[in-house]
């Protein structure tokens, strides 16, 4: 029986899965410190979750979440130790500031991104999708506005075998 084009995208979808949450570390472009916005709740999820992850956000120095300051840096390529090639990254920007984002990303090595939903247009997930080794984003997932690391991150994580504690 032939694979229909509905199981190839969802097994593609897993291999993608599977290359994001392999990264030893996790950046996240959009973090804020207001608990309303998902640049604060994504970031959230990452230190819940126990994944070492850096802010990025080019306006403040630092974010505070969960009760904790974590020092930004302004771009992905800043991410400077470890290299950002051991990055896999997590965008959650107007679509208008994704574009210039994912062209640094790409610059400094980063191998995955996932594009929260909001944060793409069809230029920037077509950008993505012929720029990185991985890019998760657009329609599906468990959640009703497409792929979501809030939704979809802890079945990402099993696929990548990772081993992880919720706090």
């Amino acid at each position: 029986m032939p694979i229909t084009r509905g199981q190839r995208r969802e097994a593609d979808m897993e291999a993608a899965l599977r290359t994001f949450f392999s990264s030893p570390r996790f950046a996240v472009a959009g973090a804020s410190s207001d608990p309303s916005k998902y640049g604060h709740k994504i970031f959230a999820w990452y230190l819940q979750h126990s994944l070492p992850a850096t802010p990025i956000n080019p306006r403040v120095p630092s974010v505070n979440i969960l009760k904790r300051d974590h020092t930004t840096v302004p771009s992905p390529t800043a991410l400077e130790d470890p290299p950002a090639s051991s990055y896999s990254l997590s965008v959650i920007t107007p679509p208008v500031v994704t574009k210039q984002l994912l062209k640094e990303a790409k610059e400094a090595g980063i191998p995955a991104v996932w594009l929260q939903p909001g944060s793409f247009d069809k230029e920037a997930l077509e950008y993505a999708k012929a720029n990185f080794k991985a890019t998760i984003a657009g329609n599906g997932g468990g959640g009703s506005q497409g792929w979501c690391v809030l939704v979809d991150g802890e079945d990402g994580l099993r696929f990548a075998e990772r081993e992880w504690s919720r706090l």
